[in-house]
């Protein structure tokens, strides 16, 4: 049976974002993905997974200056290391990256 997780980014527009997990329980998701989560404390972030029995199914790392045109980070000189520290740093959960993809 296939699983499909809610993704918040698209999904549920009509609550603010952090409002969007509950949503998603609701209307029966067990996992959520989202693009950039970093608008929003990742303690804060991790309470409503955690309060709404929701697993983090992935988020994409920062995505460079989007502003400026930047999409993706592999353009960057040191993305190693931003991509280490926003994975260290702004993971709501788990604390350690859950695969070798993000370390």
């Amino acid at each position: 049976m296939p699983r499909f997780a809610a993704n918040l980014t698209m999904m549920f527009n009509e609550v603010p974002f952090l409002d969007r997990f509950e949503a998603a329980a609701k209307a029966g998701f067990t996992s959520v993905e989202f693009l950039f989560p970093y608008d929003h404390p990742a303690e804060e972030i991790g309470r409503r997974l955690r309060d709404n029995d929701l697993t983090q199914a992935l988020f994409n790392l920062p995505p460079g200056n989007w502003e400026a045109g930047e999409k993706v980070l592999r353009r960057c000189p040191n993305v190693l290391t931003i991509s280490r520290r926003a994975c260290t740093r702004r993971c709501p959960m788990p604390r350690r990256p859950a695969s070798s993809a993000c370390i």
